[in-house]
């Protein structure tokens, strides 16, 4: 063994976990019982109360779908991190469980940080962790104490579990404070887990270890180092094998990018989840064969964590509020998941990522509104008032001669909205805030292939809730994800053509159930 991964786990209680999981649950049903519901969310996850970020711990296990994330349950804006949970037999009906994780040990005094869940050969389920503390024992100026930690569930609901303690420490001389973030895969008869590090000399790295036992952990290489040497570290990462169309074995290294510059298009969020795709043999490192490529061309995306469930890939990413102005967080409440996506790879070789097919389960109705036509600066209502439906169209390129065009939503009395359109001119489909009255506005831009626009056709399906937009492109071959904070009063969603004309083909659209977490 190294002298960071110890014989067995190390275990150093300061409270009892019980007593701080009930104080969670105090501070989150008091933030509550007082929440402001104008965006909160129809049928996206959330928590009832209190500040929430990435997805942690995702499985299906015993007949239930899981998903942990994130919690700050005294506050609405990023604090000591525990675990809070959902379930569900569906995906489409949730319920709220009890917080999983609070701070309890040493290890994770300041931090119960993110993670991942797996199944064992058993098929028992275990939890891998990052254990946080503040280096200077009271805040972030100097800098973060991280190891990787481990919990097994008491029962097979998941509404417990009992934490085993530290399995990774920190090698403090070769590593600038961050570590963390482990995701744990077998291939063949060898337990891997990596997690994100940013080495002594500052480079964004993801670190390999392996494992027999799933408890007394090796190190054995760095898997990934980030070109780019402004990147200093590779959060939440992921990493999963996947066939292409030929059925070879590729694999999809996944990573929250901390440091990239914005460059034209690229890169425009304060961090930016992306991928690589590229070949990996067991304790080799990984040999991209693309170059970073964003998950999500939104404003509001990061953290993705993917698990596999019967040969489905299976995605979810934190909807992150990083730009202030942040206005829900005056409404108890702050920060939303996607919907669940499956990855795949397109006949191009690129990843899709496109809702579950469960999602098509949540609609309630549909207006099929057929074929339209509008002419020059043209107009028309899809509908007055709509805070949670799915619309899916189909754009005639081709016989369309509009600069931009598409979809005015949460299009309120008082002249805000927020635009999903396609820019002809530059050949994206983008989501323009530039109207919203709330919030952060600016814009974000998804790019279409040649061979896309050579069809001459455009299909969007467009996911609208109280507060967000999620803009699917040509099947998921591109993805868009924002906050969109509708004004007061009627939200229409109006479609429109500038400079020009427009041709749908088709317009459908869906009035979408709650998920049952309001």
């Amino acid at each position: 063994m190294t002298d960071f991964t110890p014989e067995t786990p190390v275990l150093t209680p300061i409270h009892d976990h019980a007593a701080e999981l009930a104080k969670a649950e105090a501070g989150v049903a008091e933030m509550a019982a007082n929440r402001n519901n104008r965006w909160y969310p129809k049928y996206h996850i959330a928590s009832n109360g209190g500040w929430i970020n990435d997805p942690n711990g995702l499985c299906f296990y015993k007949g239930r779908w899981h998903v942990f994330y994130q919690l700050h349950p005294y506050g609405t804006q990023w604090g000591p991190m525990h675990w809070g949970h959902v379930s569900s037999t569906d995906m489409l009906n949730w319920k709220r469980e009890p917080i999983m994780f609070a701070p309890s040990l040493e290890q994770e005094k300041d931090g119960v940080f993110s993670g991942s869940a797996v199944i064992d050969d058993n098929g028992d389920l275990r939890f891998y962790y990052t254990g946080h503390r503040w280096a200077n024992g009271h805040d972030n100026t100097g800098g973060d104490w991280q190891v990787q930690m481990t919990a097994l569930p008491d029962n097979d609901e998941l509404t417990s579990a009992t934490k085993q303690g530290m399995i990774i420490d920190c090698p403090t001389d070769k590593v600038d404070h961050h570590y963390r973030d482990p995701k744990v895969w077998k291939t063949g008869d060898t337990w891997y887990m990596t997690f994100g590090v940013s080495s002594a000399d500052k480079r964004g790295q993801m670190w390999l270890f392996s494992s027999k036992d799933m408890v007394r952990w090796e190190y054995e290489r760095v898997l990934f180092q980030h070109p780019d040497p402004d990147v200093f570290m590779l959060e939440c990462p992921d990493f999963f094998p996947i066939k292409d169309k030929d059925g070879n074995e590729k694999w999809v290294i996944g990573f929250s990018a901390m440091g990239s510059k914005p460059s034209g298009f690229m890169n425009r969020n304060v961090s930016n989840a992306g991928y690589m795709i590229g070949t990996w043999e067991p304790g080799g490192e990984f040999k991209p064969e693309t170059e970073f490529r964003l998950w999500d061309c939104g404003h509001n995306y990061y953290a993705p964590q993917s698990f596999n469930v019967d040969g489905r890939q299976i995605v979810y990413g934190w909807m992150s509020p990083f730009v202030q102005p942040i206005p829900m967080e005056d409404d108890g409440w702050c920060g939303q998941l996607t919907l669940p996506r499956e990855i795949t790879l397109g006949d191009d070789g690129d990843v899709v990522t496109a809702p579950v097919a469960e999602m098509e389960g949540l609609r309630e109705d549909t207006l099929d509104h057929g074929s339209i036509t509008l002419d020059m600066d043209g107009e028309q209502i899809i509908a007055d008032d709509a805070e949670a439906v799915e619309i899916e169209m189909t754009i005639d390129l081709a016989a369309s001669t509009a600069e931009r065009a598409g979809l005015k939503i949460h299009a309120t009395e008082d002249g805000a909205y927020t635009y999903v359109a396609y820019d002809d001119q530059i050949g994206r489909v983008v989501v323009d805030r530039q109207a919203m009255a709330n919030g952060d506005r600016g814009y974000r831009a998804a790019p279409l292939t040649d061979a896309e626009l050579a069809s001459g056709k455009l299909d969007l399906r467009v996911f609208v809730d109280r507060g967000s937009v999620e803009v699917y492109v040509n099947g998921g071959h591109q993805v868009l994800s924002s906050y969109s904070y509708a004004s007061e009063g009627p939200r229409a969603i109006k479609l429109v053509a500038e400079s020009g004309s427009l041709k749908v083909d088709s317009l459908k659209l869906h009035h979408m159930k709650s998920i049952g977490l309001e």
